[in-house]
């Protein structure tokens, strides 16, 4: 059962909903959305601590230079399996709730979560991923688009569920695959998409308008 009783509140300027942003990698997509909450006077949200589950993350540092905290918190090694991960959430957890966070935002974060961490959370937990969803969720979504030889994708805001990218759809933008794209080129041109639709999607979310539906 999640763990708030009400809507996530609105928020503004003077009372911004305070996010974390979780990281894996270089943190591109964590950088625009500080780019975003630091510049833009109006802003209602603003991310009060970053983690990463890997020490050797480039975003950490993006992250403290940007003034935010930023923590590393690496898969234990005491425990295996199933065990390991829910240990690892609950220390996630924790740092959490010592920055009173209301709001989840998944940017480039390699790690399924478990289904109670996700029921605590749901639906203050969002995701994007670099391709339009349903169509090539995982972690190679860049290749898999390629190797399908399809001539469109994109990226996808969506709520985090316990599946692999399944989460109910908030917004969507289109990008153009075109014949000589590697991996790398295609996902630089969908990166300029999603550091601007991310940062937009939230922005609605706390001002409590209409979840943006475009394409």
């Amino acid at each position: 059962m999640s763990r708030f009783d009400a809507p996530l509140r609105h928020g503004t300027a003077s009372h911004p909903v305070r996010c974390a942003i979780l990281i894996s990698g270089s943190g591109s997509g964590m950088e625009a959305m500080l780019e975003h909450q630091q510049n833009d006077p109006t802003c209602g949200h603003t991310t009060v601590v970053v983690l990463s589950d890997r020490s050797e993350a480039s975003g950490v540092l993006k992250a403290r230079n940007r003034g935010v905290e930023a923590r590393c918190i690496p898969l234990p090694t005491s425990v295996e399996g199933h065990e390991r991960r829910l240990k690892h959430e609950s220390l996630i957890q924790e740092v959490l709730e010592e920055f009173d966070v209301e709001l989840i935002l998944l940017s480039g974060y390699m790690r399924l979560k478990s289904s109670q961490f996700v029921e605590l959370w749901a639906p203050r937990i969002i995701n994007i991923h670099p391709s339009l969803l349903p169509a090539f969720p995982g972690a190679h979504a860049h290749r898999d688009v390629l190797a399908a030889g399809v001539n469109v994708s994109g990226c996808t805001v969506h709520f985090v569920d316990s599946g692999m990218d399944t989460g109910q759809i908030i917004a969507q933008r289109r990008v153009p695959v075109f014949p000589d794209d590697s991996e790398s080129s295609l996902g630089e041109r969908i990166k300029i998409e999603e550091h601007r639709l991310y940062p937009m999607v939230i922005d609605q979310l706390v001002t409590g308008k209409n979840h943006p539906m475009g394409d």
